[in-house]
C-alpha cells in the first residue's frame, strides 16, 4: 500500500482535521483516509440525500403555513 505526505498544511486545517477525527473517535491519520475515501469513491447525492431525510424527520408533525396564506395575510394588513 502507498503513502501520502502532504506539506504546507495550515495550522488551522490540521487543527479542524484533529477535532473532526476526535468526534469520529479515530486517529487524524485514519481521517485522512476517511476523507479521501469520501471524496473520490462515493457518490456525490450520497451526503444530500441523507442531510435532506434527517432534517425531514425533524421537520415531521410541525405545522406549516402556505405561503400564499401568508401573503394573503401580509396584503390584507395593508
Amino acid at each position: 500500500m502507498a503513502s501520502l505526505h502532504v506539506r504546507n498544511v495550515d495550522d488551522e486545517l490540521v487543527a479542524r482535521l484533529k477535532q473532526r477525527a476526535q468526534t469520529h473517535g479515530r486517529s487524524a491519520e485514519a481521517e485522512h483516509r476517511a476523507i479521501l475515501q469520501q471524496a473520490l469513491f462515493e457518490e456525490p447525492g450520497q451526503d444530500f440525500d441523507q442531510l435532506a431525510a434527517r432534517l425531514r424527520k425533524r421537520l415531521e408533525g410541525r405545522h406549516h403555513t402556505p405561503s400564499e396564506i401568508l401573503l394573503r395575510e401580509s396584503r390584507d394588513e395593508r
